[in-house]
Order: structure tokens, then sequence, then C-alpha cells
């Protein structure tokens, strides 16, 4: 399935796949919760071009948690592949894997200053959008998503 953002929120288009009845499960467990999920994998982004910040092309992995609007707390694990889009940006493509099941997505995220990039995700099917922010430290990224439904996410991954 494809989801397209709306001009007007969102900058780029976020590409979505669903294997071996995921979506099923996640709605069921929670699907806000589960859009979190996605939306930390969206958040495996980038640093900024410069010469004075680690360029971050390749992979790179690592874990957190996933909060559900319920409540309940689920561990994660995540691998993304980087690859430098444009001179403050990169494309994602990334796999995450919980309890609850696998998700695949790519994103487009923009540097916003400092050691920071934000964006935004939405997921058509679930009508759920949510923020981004990624903070870069040398080869390590901290990763924190959130939701209006109430569902956050928080990883830290590396090379």
């Amino acid at each position: 399935m494809r989801v397209t953002a709306m001009p007007s929120r969102l900058m780029y288009d976020i590409v979505l796949s669903s294997k071996n009845g995921f979506w099923r499960m996640a709605y069921r467990h929670s699907a806000l919760g589960m859009t979190a999920l996605l939306g930390l994998a969206l958040a495996l982004t980038a640093a900024p071009a410069r010469a004075d910040i680690v360029n971050l092309d390749g992979a790179w992995s690592g874990g957190g948690s996933v909060k559900f609007p319920s409540g309940a707390k689920e561990a994660a694990r995540c691998r993304a592949n980087f690859k430098k889009r444009g001179a403050e940006s990169y494309l994602v493509n990334a796999r995450c894997a919980s309890a609850s099941g696998k998700v695949e997505q790519s994103a487009l995220l923009t540097y916003v200053g400092g050691n920071q990039f934000t964006g935004s995700f939405f997921n058509e099917e679930f009508k759920v959008d949510g923020t981004i922010t990624v903070t870069v430290s040398g080869n390590s990224q901290s990763v924190s998503i959130s939701s209006p439904a109430g569902s956050t996410a928080n990883f830290k991954l590396t090379r």
C-alpha cells in the first residue's frame, strides 16, 4: 500500500507494506500504537551533509520501546539504511519488529539545525499522524515519536 500525505501537512511520501497479516494483528492490539511503531522506523533519520557532522549513509540498527494509548509498552528493534537525498536530507528505508509484528517503511526527513532532524508521518489506513524528532551524536541517534492519539516511541540507533 502507498500512503501519500496531504501536501499541506507533509513534504514527502511514506511507503508502507504489510506482511503476514501484520496490520490485522496491529489493529487488534492497537492501531494507533502500531502506527507509532511505524513512525519510529520513519524516525531513523539522518544528519546534515555538512563536513562537521558525521555522514549517516549506510546501515543503522537498535532498539527501544513503543507505548500504546492503552498504556501498554512493547520492546521493538529496527534496522535502517540511509541514503543521502539532498544537501540536508536522507532517504531512509527501515524494518522494525515488536511482539505485535513486523513493518517496513521509507521516509524523507529534514535537518532543522544543530544536531536535530524533524519530520511528520501520516498513516492513511488508520488516519493517524504524528511528529518525529531525531538527535544525532557521533555514531548514535536518539529517536522520539509521538502521535496526538497518545502513542509514543523512543529508540537508540547505532552503526
